[in-house]
């Protein structure tokens, strides 16, 4: 009901004025301006491009020529400047919702009716729950609040995430932001949370997202090298099956709005003035429907830092042609008339990037002339319970349980009622939501949520997480001495690792280890050592420490972390996660210059992520503990053969009498050939109820593809939710064209014939590949 129906039910004048003003305060219509098409403008309300009822691209086409050059040029950049004399507002395109709406870009302001939004686990923490349904009701959410914010006219519609490069590099002081280092993994992600965010309603936006950074980003600032003066050096083998899987993940499967471009060169192009990587590949290949924004300043960096250009007018002329359509600073306003006025540039192709952003605006409604669907959505609709909650429950599933010596936990309230709380993290605050985050809704720290389970002494033990210098050492190991279990909650923050902040070693900082070791030593009942961080940390002391008898990673857990944490540690959930990325030795950084991109391992070098790495680890991918067991079977016999059908019969001993004894993906009849059905019964056959990812990889034959180096690939995960002594089933379907294709040195997909491994846990199950000649 509108706030003047409300008013007219009433009879008194005064009671009816008061509620109208209250509606008013509470309704998102009244709170922000029409961004176009006003109806009540007499003006504009009869021109093609308001017509709701014509297709979006009469609309937009219909606007572009209603527009000055100079115009179309202001409407290039993230500030995209009004034009009155049509009756449409200014726009900040530049918004972020990482892991909840920030205040990180400057479409997005916090205040008033919006104190703060949800902060969900950091994506690192999240990706680590595995469940493809959470990461898409997470998107969800964020999007309602994003609208809840867009109508109260302190948000936009566009957010340049999530962030789905590779983690890559353990030092990376970015790997937080990522779904970890499986590029399957951060393909289903991406995906996942892009549904969330921009709703099911086909063309129409709930907002628009963005996957970022394109491509083989992953570098911030190391040994003197920073992400702007970066040459990415890939080989095509790489891009392929790796760096760009996500991306084609995003675009093909989640229908992203959005693709933004990086700061680096590969192999010496900048990505936002490569036409093959951007016209080319995204929008020609992947048929993107939307926009290509470039990272903040990247057409800037390539001109004046990388020198990629002569003049400022090349730079712009060099980005636009590529597929650029925004600019992410002012560069483009400044110097594209100028572009066109050289012949660098046409109108046309000025056009041509205009129409992708009016296309995603208009499909967000922003041209409508009302608010939408959305329109119902506020301040009530922002840190909701049920949000909260679902902050909470995000923090349960992505928290991974490293060690547990005994059965150590969980710990009982009855007989551990004194709990020693200590470490620089224990009572902490943002450092739970990690970067690119917002103002929470609330937190609870880890000695808040532990406090509701027993009585805490708590002592810091170091001022920070840098720990310089063990002052506080005495005072802690007292608190362990007096305590019926201690709680060591350590790890990085911001300061550590960072956006422009890249690890130099994996160990924890300053002097950590040693507090860690002291208090163990001194406690007088069980020890739990908990792990804030982004990326891993090199903990073997601890791992081989009988003294510490747990370690719990929490990543960055978000606004709720600190009560997700007690109610492991306490028994309330049972840890269900799985970490997304390997842990390495502090030997391994030595061996791995962060500026080498190649994946696999060659000589000296071993190699990256459980894919191709070559040497020991201190936790492995995919590990995670229960308080209960699971065990894996077969519920029905898989095939054991595959034969894969070709094109063309006549060239298949051609194909087949090459050295690599494989066939081209393109070559194939991917349709025509049966899905295999695996079915894997899983069985708790422990105390607790538990969930349970099953992880299936796939080793391919060793039949001669060059280069190929890889151990064994995930090809398809599932979370599962199971009672104590209860079974379950989880069906996956096996591809042989998406699933079992490997990548060859020129970049191109084959299917190597021969027997490919399928690993579930500890099964394994081999099928025979072979062409149908």
């Amino acid at each position: 009901m509108s706030c003047n129906n409300k008013a007219l039910l009433i009879g008194n004048k005064v009671v009816a004025i008061l509620v109208l003003l209250l509606c008013l305060v509470h309704s998102s219509v009244s709170l922000r301006p029409l961004f176009a098409c006003d109806p009540a403008n007499g003006l504009t309300r009869t021109l093609r491009f308001c017509k709701v009822n014509l297709p979006i691209h009469v609309r937009v086409q219909d606007l572009l020529g209603r527009l000055t050059l100079q115009e179309k040029i202001r409407n290039l950049v993230n500030n995209a400047a009004a034009v009155p004399r049509l009756g449409i507002g200014g726009y900040e395109w530049w918004s972020e919702a990482l892991h909840g709406v920030s205040d990180v870009g400057p479409g997005a302001k916090f205040g008033g009716a919006f104190p703060g939004a949800t902060s969900f686990p950091q994506v690192i923490t999240t990706a680590a729950s595995f469940n493809q349904s959470l990461w898409e009701e997470i998107g969800r959410v964020v999007s309602d609040e994003a609208r809840a914010m867009y109508n109260g006219g302190v948000a936009g519609l566009t957010y340049w995430s999530p962030n789905v490069n590779i983690l890559r590099d353990p030092r990376w002081g970015r790997g937080q932001e990522t779904p970890g280092e499986d590029p399957v993994v951060a393909g289903k992600y991406a995906a996942s949370y892009v549904r969330g965010l921009q709703g099911a309603a086909g063309n129409r936006l709930k907002v628009a997202a963005c996957c970022k950074h394109y491509t083989a980003y992953d570098l911030d600032n190391w040994n003197g090298v920073d992400r702007f003066h970066f040459n990415a050096k890939v080989t095509q083998q790489d891009l392929e099956d790796t760096y760009n899987v996500p991306f084609r993940s995003c675009v093909s499967e989640g229908n992203v709005a959005s693709v933004m471009c990086s700061y680096n060169q590969v192999n010496g192009k900048p990505t936002c003035a490569d036409e093959n990587l951007l016209k080319n590949t995204i929008r020609g290949q992947w048929r993107l429907n939307g926009y290509i924004v470039s990272d903040c300043d990247s057409v800037d960096v390539f001109f004046n830092q990388q020198h990629y250009t002569t003049t400022p007018e090349e730079a712009a002329a060099a980005s636009i042609k590529a597929g650029l359509d925004l600019d992410c600073g002012p560069f483009l306003a400044i110097f594209t008339e100028g572009a066109v006025k050289k012949g660098l540039l046409t109108e046309n192709d000025v056009n041509l990037a205009l129409a992708n952003t009016l296309t995603v605006q208009m499909r967000l409604g922003m041209f409508d002339g009302n608010l939408g669907p959305y329109a119902n959505l506020g301040p009530r609709d922002v840190c909701t319970p049920a949000h909260k909650h679902l902050a909470l429950e995000a923090a349960h599933q992505g928290i991974v349980l490293l060690k547990n010596a005994g059965r150590s936990l969980p710990l009982s309230p009855r007989r551990h009622r004194t709990v020693a709380v200590i470490g620089p993290n224990s009572d902490v605050t943002e450092t739970m939501i990690g970067n690119y985050a917002g103002k929470a809704c609330s937190y609870t720290t880890p000695l808040q949520g532990i406090s509701r389970y027993a009585r805490t002494l708590h002592q810091a033990g170091c001022a920070g997480v840098s720990c310089k210098g063990n002052q506080g050492f005495g005072a802690a190991e007292a608190a362990a001495r007096e305590a019926d279990a201690t709680v060591l909650v350590m790890g990085l923050d911001q300061s550590i690792e960072a956006e422009t902040r890249d690890r130099t070693g994996l160990l924890l900082p300053g002097y950590q280890q040693d507090l860690v070791t002291r208090v163990a030593q001194a406690s007088r009942g069980p020890v739990i050592l908990v792990l804030m961080s982004g990326g891993p940390i090199d903990v073997t002391f601890a791992k081989n420490d009988p003294r510490v008898a747990a370690i719990i990673w929490a990543g960055y857990p978000g606004q709720a972390g600190g009560a997700a944490i007690a109610n492991i540690i306490f028994g309330a959930a049972n840890p269900g996660g799985k970490l997304p990325m390997t842990w390495y030795p502090q030997d391994y950084v030595a061996k791995v210059p962060m500026t080498v991109m190649a994946m696999r391992a060659s000589g000296n070098y071993p190699g990256r992520t459980y894919r191709f790495y070559k040497g020991p680890v201190v936790f492995p991918f995919g590990f995670g503990l229960s308080y209960t067991t699971f065990t894996h079977s077969l519920a029905q016999s898989p095939l054991a053969q595959l034969s894969v059908s070709l094109h063309n019969l006549n060239s298949a001993h051609t194909i087949l009498n090459s050295s690599s004894n494989s066939i081209k993906v393109s070559h194939t009849n991917c349709d025509s050939f049966p899905k295999m059905p695996l079915h894997v019964e899983v069985s708790n056959t422990g105390e607790f109820d538990g969930t349970h990812t099953v992880f299936v990889f796939a080793e391919p034959p060793r039949n001669g593809i060059k280069g190929l180096g890889v151990n064994k690939q995930l090809i398809a995960f599932e979370k599962v939710h199971v009672t104590a002594g209860a079974k379950r089933t989880v069906q996956v379907q096996i591809d042989a064209c998406k699933h079992l294709g490997v990548v060859d040195e020129y970049g191109k997909r084959r299917i190597p014939m021969g027997e490919h491994k399928l690993h579930i846990g500890d099964l394994k199950h081999t099928i025979l590949v072979q062409p149908q000649l």
